[in-house]
């Protein structure tokens, strides 16, 4: 029995080091969900891991996720994903646990920010790199003080937009120029193509004009503006008769908008479709005419590029990261979520011309974002000698710290930082 299957941890086949060159950086990534996950920071995970396995002089990625949804499928070359662990001790003593079993590790990688004090702890006890990801809400808020330490120890951090980079280093004390914007990408397969068939039928929207919304229908995400555009909803039929609106999605905050839409008499104009496949997503940007999620909350919105990518008009809050994506409103329309007005002039002047606009996110191809991955990876390895500065864990005497401060920064971690 091996010893992680003794502690009651998932196997971990651990690798040894002298199998990988040693100019070859082997990389932790601890992160909510990546591949096999929902939505969009699962989404930016999948690029980004893609992408970083592609990276000069990366060996290997090791990837343990909290979550995983749905049916991992092939991963890409040199990225291997560990089973989810959903436990907050569960997942802490596994990351502990994996970065034992798989050293040497030279990086390691955090997805989420309220991953960061485990990632920080592993980190230091490596005496690696930091590398913190971030992506919205969860950086504008005031951070706990041992949030707040574990991302200013970081190495590097990338934000997806101008906007959370801004909101974040209001938060922290940590040289600007160590937080850099690397924005979402999105795929070939979004591109614009005819409405399809199986979709006009299965959602009766022959000779319709199509609003659409993507996004999760979660409570605690209201911000995305769903219920601002049902509430819209009247107005535009005043012109636009044989509209209805789309929305992509599902979650515990369906009730509501469900009611919302009857309370508004617009019950019939509204279909809920709950979660659609994956693969289906790109048919259902073709099938609209017009997306709009006058969000006040978005980190960037990666629905964004995959609406313009298909061609679609495109209609974004103007108060968060969205303007990133929209460019500063050069790539679609900018509104005050707030100003109902505003909101149902644009949808109106979209629907007045809903001819497609051919895709728009030259500047956001996975090619470009591989190449701004690959030059900031390049520090990483240019510096790898100089950055492991003491031996590895395990080597009695001569870890990094005390085991008495990782577990008390783990326990620490448990009860205020992981959600």
């Amino acid at each position: 029995m091996r010893v992680g299957e003794a502690v009651g941890l998932p196997g971990i086949d651990g690798q040894s080091g002298s199998m990988m060159a040693q100019s070859e950086l082997r990389i932790l990534a601890l992160v909510t969900d990546a591949f096999g996950g929902n939505g969009g920071i699962a989404q930016y995970n999948r690029d980004f891991l893609s992408a970083l396995a592609r990276c000069d002089r990366v060996g290997s990625v090791i990837v343990l996720p909290r979550f995983s949804a749905r049916s991992v499928g092939t991963l890409p070359t040199a990225v291997q994903q560990l089973c989810p662990v959903e436990g907050r001790l569960a997942y802490s003593l596994t990351a502990l646990w994996t970065a034992i079993t798989y050293q040497p590790i030279d990086l390691v990688f955090c997805g989420h920010l309220f991953i960061a004090p485990l990632a920080a702890v592993i980190a230091r006890v490596l005496n690696v790199p930091l590398w913190v990801q971030v992506h919205g809400i969860e950086a504008w808020r005031e951070l706990s003080a041992l949030q707040r330490q574990s991302v200013e120890s970081a190495t590097i951090i990338t934000s997806v937009s101008r906007y959370t980079r801004r909101r974040l280093l209001q938060c922290i004390g940590t040289d600007p120029a160590r937080v850099k914007v690397l924005p979402n990408t999105v795929g070939p397969q979004y591109r614009p193509g005819p409405k399809p068939g199986y979709l006009i039928d299965r959602q009766a929207a022959g000779g319709k004009k199509v609003l659409m919304t993507v996004s999760r229908l979660s409570s605690l995400e209201r911000y995305k503006g769903h219920d601002r555009v049902i509430r819209t909803l009247s107005r535009i039929l005043l012109r636009h008769p044989d509209t209805i609106y789309l929305v992509v999605g599902d979650g515990d905050d369906r009730p509501r908008l469900e009611s919302l839409a009857v309370e508004c008499g617009v019950a019939e104009e509204v279909q809920f479709t709950s979660l659609v496949p994956q693969e289906e997503l790109p048919d259902y940007f073709r099938l609209a005419d017009v997306f709009v999620m006058p969000s006040s909350g978005e980190g960037f919105g990666i629905v964004f590029l995959e609406a313009m990518a298909t061609g679609l008009r495109v209609i974004a809050g103007s108060q968060d990261g969205s303007r990133d994506a929209l460019c500063d409103g050069a790539l679609g329309t900018l509104v005050d979520p707030e100003n109902c007005e505003q909101l149902a002039s644009a949808i109106l002047a979209a629907l007045d011309n809903p001819a497609r606009t051919g895709d728009r996110t030259s500047r956001f191809k996975p090619d470009l974002f591989a190449d701004e991955l690959n030059a900031l990876c390049q520090r990483f390895s240019a510096q790898k000698d100089g950055l492991r500065t003491a031996p590895a864990l395990l080597q009695r005497g001569e870890i990094a710290v005390s085991v008495a401060d990782v577990f008390h920064s783990v326990r620490t971690y448990i009860r205020t930082c992981l959600r």
